[in-house]
């Protein structure tokens, strides 16, 4: 019944709130009518239905029309109608209050709590009194109008009940709206991580071969006339900076296709990278202090990826240099120092993003990433990572490209 009463959007309800008020007119008529012959001889009336009647039944009846558009007045028109119908003694009083009960249970639907205990209250109250005025004794209505308040107290009670329900699907409903959005976020935010990873990753491999390859041809051509055979050693760094780009290149792309099989940047691997260097004319040192334990593999990756930037712009920069690697197990971090001896910059150093790229990935690790010129010349780069943190991200998940 409830369903009936809510009807679907507004033109719908409109729409359904119309006919409702035109088919309780009609049928509250003709059941008063029918009602009147059956129970005439039973329950006698005072009046009889006439014109008045029936407008009085047409006129409560009408009232649902507007009973979603103003509630309020409505239930007003409906309750006055019904008790003024009730009062000159109509027969089938009962049909006559269907509307104003409608009205009622409408206010309750819709939040108007207190109008529609007044309108109760009201339409009890106004029930026992035409009953007291039509029969002269103030005690003849009260069990009728005790029987009559059960039922409209029965009717808030549903109404309330009604907008409860009406309120709890829309909250479920919201939540679903917002758990899809959530998720369509979640996913994109994703995404975006991957992309970022993925270009952070490209930067790092071909920075640092492009550089290996640039010094290094740079080395042959300037050999090429004067002392050809130390040319080897030059093309031998460029044949090996070359195949290791190609391979993380390799590994790294195939994140697009299929799941990353290729070994991951750790820190074992830091001597390999440091021997590579050290053939493309740096001299490189390294040095592990403290006591060494297990490292989660992102931050292995991240202090990879940072010494890979660090020898790489060493080399791009300050070649020929000396750079001491020094890696220090802290009780709960990790600490990377990076010192070259390089002649340092003229002028202020412009972060670019490779630096952007180390403090970006200590960022997404919870750790901090400092540089700065050496005042006897030289570069500095110093990173302190946790060696434990809650959620580790995959990579670093600023832009870095």
């Amino acid at each position: 019944m409830s369903g009936l009463l809510e009807g679907r959007g507004t033109r719908g309800r409109n729409w359904f709130d119309g006919v409702l008020a035109a088919a309780m007119a009609v049928g509250v008529v003709l059941g008063v009518i029918v009602g009147a012959g059956a129970t005439s001889a039973t329950e006698p009336s005072t009046h009889a239905l006439d014109a008045a009647g029936c407008l009085l039944l047409i006129v409560a009846a009408s009232a649902l029309a507007a009973r979603r558009a103003s509630p309020v007045p409505a239930t007003v028109v409906a309750t006055a109608a019904f008790l003024v119908y009730y009062g000159r003694d109509y027969p089938v009083p009962v049909l006559a209050a269907l509307p104003a009960t409608i009205t009622i249970y409408t206010l309750a639907s819709l939040s108007y709590r207190w109008p529609a205990v007044a309108a109760t209250a009201a339409l009890s109250v106004g029930k026992l009194v035409a009953g007291w005025v039509r029969s002269g004794d103030p005690l003849h209505s009260v069990p009728e109008m005790l029987w009559v308040s059960g039922w409209l107290v029965a009717i808030l009670i549903w109404g309330e009940v009604t907008r409860h329900r009406r309120a709890y699907l829309h909250e479920v409903h919201q939540r679903a709206i917002d758990a899809e959005r959530t998720r369509e976020e979640a996913a994109q935010r994703r995404a975006d991580e991957e992309r970022l990873r993925i270009a952070q990753e490209l930067h790092d491999t071909l920075t640092h071969a492009i550089s290996v390859v640039n010094v290094q041809s740079s080395v042959a051509l300037h050999l090429l006339h004067r002392k050809p055979e130390l040319i080897e050693p030059a093309l031998l760094a460029i044949s090996e900076a070359s195949l290791e780009a190609m391979r993380e290149l390799r590994a790294t792309l195939g994140v697009l296709r299929v799941a990353d099989t290729a070994e991951p940047p750790s820190l074992a691997q830091l001597p390999l990278l440091a021997a590579r260097f050290e053939r493309s004319g740096l001299r490189v040192r390294l040095h592990v202090r403290g006591e060494t334990r297990p490292v989660p593999p992102n931050t292995e990756r991240a202090v990879y990826r940072m010494v890979q930037e660090a020898l790489t712009n060493t080399a791009r920069h300050a070649a020929p240099a000396t750079v001491d690697v020094e890696l220090t197990y802290q009780p709960a971090r990790l600490d990377l120092r990076v010192d070259d001896d390089g002649p340092g910059a003229a002028a202020p150093v412009t972060e670019g993003y490779g630096l952007r790229g180390m403090r970006e990935r200590a960022a997404a690790l919870g750790g901090t990433v400092a540089t700065a010129s050496r005042p006897g010349g030289g570069f500095q780069v110093h990173a302190s990572l946790p060696l434990e943190h809650p959620a580790p991200a995959e990579d670093a998940t600023g832009h870095a490209a």
